[in-house]
């Protein structure tokens, strides 16, 4: 029989995935590609490409040794194309293969350049999320808003995760009230499990900083999991040291714990190591066992059933063009500080440098501090956009685009979230203590060391004022913003816009 070629992407690492599963080991040929479109088409922090060429080449040995048929191109092959569809058509034609089955990718981009083949392509939908495309969009159809928390509802019920006698466990569906303490005073966990580099992962570490030196991101230490044996040993690590007390503290930041009580396991989902319901079922486990607090564990699950599964839905229903949704009309460009220049602003200096040495920021930093900033400047979404997809080891487009177009940038209108995430400096210095080694003064409201998120927070609802101000979750906002005498908003406006002069015109800020 004429054999089929098997497309395998650097985040589709699963041994249960799609295209595998329709294939056939003594015909088919896998074929997976490290290729310079994939790794450059927006400039990707190191460790984040270290992680995916060293997952892929793990995960072509292991397919190896299960008996497939695997063509695998390496980056620094002379025979390398540089893109999917080029390796593809190379591999066509060595192997006079006609047909090729896709598990569907989780980009646009990829979807429309496997339609455009010239070659039969089979897109399969990704079975490894537990709502596929085709039931969110009966989910969606006819609803005057999409709502995660009722579509939560629905995963829940589907998956019995948390559910006892069809009522959710302990009775509320959802513990997010109990999720909102302030940083503690010391973190008692020492942080995700890391791994010492293999002699593979060596190699990969070597040509990604001949490669890719000068990007954005410190490659060296790097620790990530890079085989599903590894990623399970960081969940279990997780579940049993640091879940019991992630839900109180999720939203807090500290300067001295990067990541406080979170699993950063997100790369290892993303990419295919572990499975959503292989960890939501070890997080009910350990309630069930009674090692962990129903906010906590209903939180976690949460976030892997419940909004992973929603922004992957929106992402799909919206198609090509939700990445270009820019609503607010922003057209700021993005600060040199998100590349690690100077900047007087603790909370972004901070994080900023998290994110350059560590690839991964918890998502209060994400929404909260980078975000919130982004969205009060009025940055351009798409290039905030860009910056979170490069920047992140856990960033692939379906999930990263509508937490920054949609919930973070509120680029999108409202399809994510009923109003804008943004804040003034005391939120930020409720939840952390970033405000305390800063050279603005979080109190202060106006005057040269007034906090800018002060100073930009009333900007920002001034100039949107038409959009918002009948939000009845911004209702209260505007009362409070009428109330000020005229002088004082003319004060406001007017130091918040020599602020802002002072960033356009590349001033340390």
């Amino acid at each position: 029989m004429t054999p089929r070629l098997v497309l395998v992407l650097g985040d589709q690492l699963s041994p249960g995935v799609a295209a595998l599963k329709a294939a056939d080991k003594d015909r088919d040929v896998v074929v997976m590609a490290e290729v310079a479109d994939e790794a450059g088409y927006v400039p990707h922090h190191p460790k984040k490409i270290a992680l995916v060429l060293a997952a892929m080449r793990k995960h072509a040995e292991r397919l190896r040794h299960d008996g497939w048929h695997v063509a695998y191109t390496r980056l620094d092959d002379p025979e390398n194309t540089g893109s999917i569809a080029g390796e593809l058509l190379r591999r066509a034609e060595e192997h006079r293969a006609g047909e090729v089955l896709a598990t569907e990718p989780g980009e646009w981009r990829l979807i429309q350049l496997l339609d455009a083949l010239p070659l039969t392509v089979r897109q399969l939908p990704d079975d490894r999320f537990v709502c596929s495309s085709a039931e969110f969009a009966r989910w969606a159809e006819g609803r005057k808003s999409l709502r995660m928390e009722f579509f939560y509802r629905e995963m829940r019920r589907k998956t019995g995760l948390l559910m006892e006698d069809g009522q959710p466990a302990g009775g509320q569906w959802n513990y997010d009230h109990e999720n909102r303490k302030p940083a503690p005073g010391e973190v008692a966990y020492g942080g995700p499990m890391q791994f010492t580099p293999d002699a593979a992962v060596e190699e990969v570490l070597d040509l990604v900083a001949a490669r890719f030196g000068g990007n954005f991101g410190d490659l060296r230490p790097f620790a990530f999991a890079t085989e599903p044996g590894q990623a399970r040993r960081a969940l279990a690590h997780f579940v049993s040291e640091a879940l019991p007390r992630f839900g109180d503290y999720q939203d807090a930041m500290l300067e001295s714990s990067r990541t406080l009580y979170h699993a950063v396991i997100s790369p290892y989902l993303n990419i295919g190591l572990l499975d959503p319901l292989e960890v939501c079922r070890a997080v009910e486990e350990a309630w069930q066992a009674g090692d962990v607090p129903i906010n906590a564990a209903e939180g976690f699950i949460r976030q892997i059933i419940g909004w992973r599964e929603f922004v992957r839905g929106i992402y799909m229903l919206q198609g090509p063009d939700y990445t270009a949704s820019n609503v607010l009309g922003h057209d700021r460009d993005l600060p040199a500080f998100f590349w690690g220049a100077e900047t007087r602003m603790n909370c972004i200096a901070h994080t900023v440098a998290q994110t350059r040495e560590d690839a991964y920021a918890h998502h209060i930093q994400r929404l909260m501090v980078t975000g919130n900033f982004a969205l009060l400047a009025g940055i351009d979404p798409a290039r905030v956009h860009e910056w979170y997809l490069a920047v992140y080891a856990d960033a692939f487009e379906w999930v990263e685009a509508p937490n920054t177009i949609g919930m973070s940038q509120f680029a999108d209108g409202g399809v994510v979230g009923s109003k804008p995430y943004v804040s003034s400096g005391n939120y930020i210095s409720k939840m952390s203590d970033y405000c305390r080694g800063c050279a603005y003064k979080v109190k202060d409201k106006t005057g040269p060391g007034a906090c800018p998120f002060n100073l930009l927070y009333w900007h920002f609802l001034d100039r949107h004022r038409a959009r918002f101000a009948r939000n009845p979750r911004m209702a209260q906002m505007y009362r409070t913003w009428d109330r000020m005498d005229d002088a004082r908003r003319r004060t406001i406006l007017s130091e918040a816009g020599d602020w802002l002069a002072r960033l356009d015109a590349g001033e340390t800020v």
